[in-house]
């Protein structure tokens, strides 16, 4: 079974950056797809960004493009969220997903299939 720890939120101002891990365990392979997503309270959860599983493919939300940079380091099977000009809003939980899949997956829930527990970020005005 897949266990996913992400590590690396926190509060932060408004034009900082952070920097996000997602660092998996019982993986097999690195034949996988990974995404980030974000929750607000009282919020659903939102695609933040995806990569395949070569890293060469990625995809962003629109609210975040040009900002954030989703990578990935396959000798690790580490997943990153690099975060640039960050915005003040509510705190938000970050959790990485990864999925079974060797193309980049959706922008959709079901298309993941281990999640992790999630790093908080708050970003003050």
């Amino acid at each position: 079974q897949v266990r996913l720890v992400e590590s690396g939120g926190g509060l932060v101002r408004a034009g900082d950056s952070l920097r996000l891990s997602c660092s998996p365990s019982g993986l097999t392979t690195n034949l996988y797809g990974a995404g980030w997503w974000r929750q607000a309270p009282g919020k659903e959860r939102a695609f933040v960004a995806a990569i395949d599983w070569t890293g060469r493919t990625t995809n962003y939300a629109e609210s975040v493009k040009g900002r954030f940079t989703i990578s990935r380091d396959n000798a690790t099977n580490t997943v990153y969220l690099q975060m640039n000009s960050l915005t003040p809003e509510a705190p938000a939980v970050y959790s990485c997903a990864f999925a079974r899949t060797t193309v980049l997956p959706n922008a959709r829930l079901v298309d993941y299939d281990s999640w992790g527990q999630g790093t908080q970020i708050t970003v003050s005005g």
